[in-house]
């Protein structure tokens, strides 16, 4: 027999189908010489540190750092998931190949590869690499099988970050905690989580330290158009007032217009960090709601593989995209124009040097059926952009009029759309309200070069501006350029090797700084509360914290999967990064301390009216500090409710308002930890 794993019930399914495998077994799905089998997300993990050494279970600064001579993996400790591994061992042991199903990407491959290696695998194994879940991708994808050698690099990248993680969480976490905690709470630090949190602290001390100025700009007005001095700003209000009466004595004089024609390409394919951004943008979707609305259209065969980091597509899907085009028929009236004539085939969509494992996310062409609303508006966007990349340039003429008084010189520019070209697939679009004002907007009148006449000039009095706090959607483009600005597409592409986690876990790690109580939302804004900004205070180390350093040992990583740096080497740097860190806190001979505060969570309708506990005064001491609780699983699909254990399946608690989720038992398994079920949620 043939043994295909997948990471998720519901892709196993997927798989059988087209296998022809339909035979229902108990943890697998047998048929046409095929047995289809499946995880639940991670059933495997890194050791705990007692369980490499038994004094490293009680936490205490003498144990510090703590470095095993040899990493190990066990199986999670859950009756459904041992019974789940125990069918997919035996299964494999008697198998003449094993196929790996997982997520096309670092985290499927490391958490299968644990699985094969925990199973004792020695019969050849294929792997299965597809961008979506159609019928036609996966029939494709075992017609290709590729060979698992292949996909080494990628592997030891995935295990190197997650020793690594492990190395930097573990040890620092305790560190801190027992150093300068306080409450028996724990201070969580994280290789990419602390960075990130900084950006956020070092984004609100710049505000909190910000000082307004006032500046003052000369403009004109004539003829009904605001011309502006390119003297520029004045820092010296008499300066500007000089200005002002010289040029109140003179007529305006038109010195020069120009007018050049010009174009406006259409806005790039989506990669998962900029679909994120809009819909936090467009919609109000928080990073996390954004990955799982994508993940669901991908299950649901409409989009491909979201976890990218990528906005082009490679050369070999050119020809699919007529058949993709056709399939749309939601947007018939936009694909009309498009069918039956040759597309164009740009640099700016296709490019295989720019693709590695996966390409942009786009439609696949199955109509896009029993979406909620949310999937609606999220596949809308998706399709829209993939429309768009195939209509005309929108053709644009910019005019610029240059004048004077005396000697004083002014300009004014506008742009005029000639030929919309792209911009009818997206309708009357709303303004970005972020966006910075523009002058370029608008018709001019027509001027003559030497014309003159009378005009109002004004002097008018403005303030800078303090940075604005982050949203999720400028966190989520800092983290991609490691801290920096950035607007033009090209850099940041150059960026993105530098950028803070992977794009799929970077809306987890925000996430984590939620229910850490380092950061909370003010509306849209993302304020850090007195815990964040005191732990980063504390940090002293600029590598715990430091967005730039941090996405260089991003750029290992990604050196380390196309197999540029050994895996050694940076696991290497990290252990004596720990020792260094630990050295470093064990001389600080100051009295500080972090008060760690309750998070505050938004109740659900359910919860609301119950009464709030206090929390027990400290009853030990800081170094018998006990890991913290896992925080309850919130139901995927209200957001509302949390998870409830019924008699037959989990649900939710918002069903009385009519909120239907379900994890059946008989899938699942009955008994599942909370810290279980929120990982099989977050895979979903």
């Amino acid at each position: 027999m043939k043994v295909c794993i997948a990471e998720k019930p519901s892709v196993a399914r997927e798989i059988a189908e087209v296998l022809g495998a339909r035979n229902k077994m108990k943890g697998y799905i047998e048929g046409n010489g095929y047995q289809v089998t499946w995880t639940f997300g991670h059933l495997c993990t890194l050791k705990e540190p007692h369980e490499y050494t038994p004094e490293w279970k009680r936490w205490s600064l003498s144990s510090l750092p703590m470095i095993p001579p040899r990493f190990g993996i066990k199986l999670i400790d859950s009756p459904s998931y041992v019974e789940q591994f125990q069918v997919i061992e035996k299964l494999m042991q008697n198998a003449e190949m094993v196929i790996n199903c997982g997520d096309a990407g670092q985290e499927g491959e490391l958490i299968q590869r644990w699985v094969m290696q925990k199973a004792g695998v020695t019969c050849p194994v294929y792997r299965l690499w597809i961008s979506s879940l159609t019928e036609e991708a996966i029939r494709e994808g075992f017609q290709k099988l590729k060979e698992q050698e292949s996909f080494n690099k990628l592997y030891e990248a995935g295990l190197s970050r997650a020793i690594g993680d492990w190395l930097l969480g573990m040890n620092a976490t305790r560190l801190y905690t027992l150093k300068y905690g306080q409450n028996r709470q724990v201070l969580s630090i994280g290789r990419v989580q602390t960075p990130t949190l900084a950006l956020i602290v070092n984004r609100q001390n710049e505000i909190a330290n910000f000082t307004p100025e006032p500046y003052w700009e000369l403009k004109t007005v004539y003829r009904n158009t605001t011309f502006s001095s390119t003297k520029g700003k004045f820092t010296d209000k008499t300066e500007g007032e000089n200005f002002l009466t010289v040029v109140k004595e003179e007529d305006f004089e038109v010195t020069d217009t120009s007018e050049k024609k010009g174009k406006e390409y259409p806005p790039r394919l989506f990669d998962l960090t900029s679909l994120q951004v809009e819909c936090n943008k467009k919609f109000a979707f928080s990073a996390e709601d954004t990955l799982k609305l994508i993940q669901s259209l991908y299950e649901k065969k409409v989009t491909t593989y979201p976890r990218v980091d990528t906005t082009f597509l490679s050369d070999d899907i050119y020809p699919k995209v007529p058949n993709t085009l056709k399939g749309m028929t939601d947007y018939a009236e936009l694909t009309a124009p498009l069918l039956g004539k040759k597309l164009p085939k740009s640099k700016k969509v296709f490019d295989d040097t720019k693709v590695t494992d996966h390409h942009a996310i786009i439609p696949t062409g199955v109509r896009p059926n029993n979406l909620s609303e949310n999937e609606r508006k999220v596949y809308d966007l998706v399709a829209r952009r993939f429309i768009a990349a195939f209509y005309p340039d929108c053709q644009i003429s910019t005019t610029t009029v240059l004048g004077k008084v005396g000697k004083v010189e002014f300009k004014v520019t506008g742009k005029q759309i000639l030929e919309p070209g792209w911009r009818v697939v997206f309708g009357a679009e709303q303004k970005d309200p972020d966006a910075e004002p523009s002058e370029e907007e608008g018709i001019l009148p027509e001027f003559v070069k030497g014309e003159r006449g009378p005009h109002e000039p004004i002097l008018g009095e403005k303030w800078t501006q303090a940075p604005k706090p982050y949203t999720e959607a400028t966190l989520l483009r800092a983290m991609e350029t490691a801290g920096k600005l950035v607007d033009n597409d090209e850099l940041r592409d150059a960026l993105k090797e530098n950028g803070i986690g992977r794009p799929s876990t970077r809306a987890a790690i925000i996430e984590t700084l939620f229910k850490r109580n380092y950061v909370r939302k003010e509306k849209k804004n993302l304020i850090a509360t007195p815990t964040g900004m005191e732990l980063i205070g504390t940090i002293q180390e600029e590598l715990l914290k430091s967005a730039e350093l941090t996405g260089l040992w991003e750029k290992k990583l990604r050196q380390i999967e196309k197999g540029t740096y050994e895996a050694r080497t940076f696991l290497e740097e990290l252990k004596q990064l720990v020792y260094q860190i630990v050295s470093n806190v064990f001389s600080d001979t100051s009295a500080r301390t972090i008060t760690i505060q309750e998070a505050v969570e938004e109740k659900s309708a359910a919860e609301k009216g119950k009464k709030k506990t206090k929390s027990k005064p400290k009853e030990k001491p800081a170094k018998e500090v006990v890991a913290p609780t896992v925080t309850k699983p919130i139901c995927p699909m209200c957001r509302k409710g949390s998870i409830l254990r019924g008699k037959t399946a989990y649900g939710c608690s918002e069903y009385k308002n009519g909120c239907s989720f379900r994890l059946d038992y008989a899938t699942y398994g009955e008994g599942l930890s909370d810290a279980q079920l929120i990982d099989i949620l977050n895979k979903r």
